[in-house]
């Protein structure tokens, strides 16, 4: 149960990181600095199979009009992506995941909006930054140095997910540790390190909490992604922003899925995280502004 002791408890125990400064996301020559105002990635699925249905575009003009929809609503990137993460969603090829997600980088870009595309394939990521894309959702770490490289190039941000295996599609195990920080500050530090040395100027975190992991149990999934939600702060030691896919828990939320993200963002901030990637852009912000505008104790 997640309670004011236990959040005490909480911030007490790792008390040194809790305050301390990450540098701005930087991507495209724009920056975002999310230790002053919290930042949201909204979704666009381009596979058909995604498990969030309610985010997938069936054509590139449906896709084109969410994403601008999303930037109008407020979310500072809008994320795309042509492959669903779940390993039982269909693999796509190279060929078709550039047919898909090409135009609407294009598109997207040439209007303003700062494009984010999720890939682990060297050859889709330099086409779509060649497109116009502004970040790279590198949901793998098998070809960090070619990736970090085609970032720089292209003055793009990366946001580096925490992976158990080459990439989501290809998770090696199902153990979750009890604590899994150690084992993400550790891999986290080295790829940051390399992406700075490749010069990368804009790089974020993210703990994998979407598909990083296996855990069969949905209530006991949705545990352990509150949990890392609320000691992100933690990773802050690095210096660089947190991203956050938030949870959608399903078995907890039931008919009112839609609403899921709101909650879980309220976890996500209490946990300092400053990138909130969302299918539910208006009713995050909504929440994100609620939390930063009341109070923690009664005005004297």
């Amino acid at each position: 149960m997640i309670d004011l002791r236990s959040l005490a408890l909480l911030a007490t125990e790792h008390a040194d990181a809790l305050d301390l400064p990450v540098e701005p996301f930087r991507a495209k020559g724009r920056v975002l600095d999310t230790d002053v105002r919290p930042s949201v990635m909204g979704v666009v699925n381009l596979s058909r199979d995604s498990t969030y249905r309610e985010s997938v575009a069936p054509t590139t003009a449906s896709a084109v009009r969410r994403g601008l929809v999303m930037a109008a609503q407020g979310a500072d990137l809008v994320d795309v992506g042509a492959e669903g993460s779940d390993a039982s969603n269909a693999r796509v090829g190279a060929d078709e995941q550039e047919a898909r997600l090409l135009p609407v980088v294009e598109q997207l870009a040439a209007q303003g909006v700062l494009v984010s595309v999720e890939s682990y394939t060297p050859r889709t990521v330099q086409a779509c930054l060649t497109a116009g894309a502004a970040v790279v959702n590198l949901t793998g770490s098998e070809h960090d140095e070619e990736m970090f490289a085609l970032a720089a190039e292209h003055d793009a941000g990366v946001v580096l997910c925490f992976v158990q295996g080459a990439h989501a599609r290809e998770l090696v195990t199902d153990d979750v540790e009890t604590d899994p920080f150690p084992a993400m500050e550790e891999q986290f530090a080295s790829r940051v390190a390399a992406a700075r040395a490749a010069g990368v100027r804009g790089i974020a975190i993210d703990p994998g909490l979407g598909f990083g992991f296996r855990l069969d149990d949905p209530v006991g999934r949705a545990r352990h992604q509150s949990s890392v939600l609320l000691s992100s702060f933690r990773l802050r030691r690095l210096g660089v922003t947190l991203c956050h896919a938030l949870p959608t828990a399903y078995d907890l939320f039931e008919e009112q899925l839609r609403t899921a993200e709101g909650f879980f963002a309220v976890l996500s901030s209490l946990g300092g995280t400053g990138i909130h990637r969302t299918h539910e852009v208006p009713h995050v912000l909504a929440v994100l502004n609620a939390m930063s505008q009341l109070p923690v104790l009664p005005e004297t």
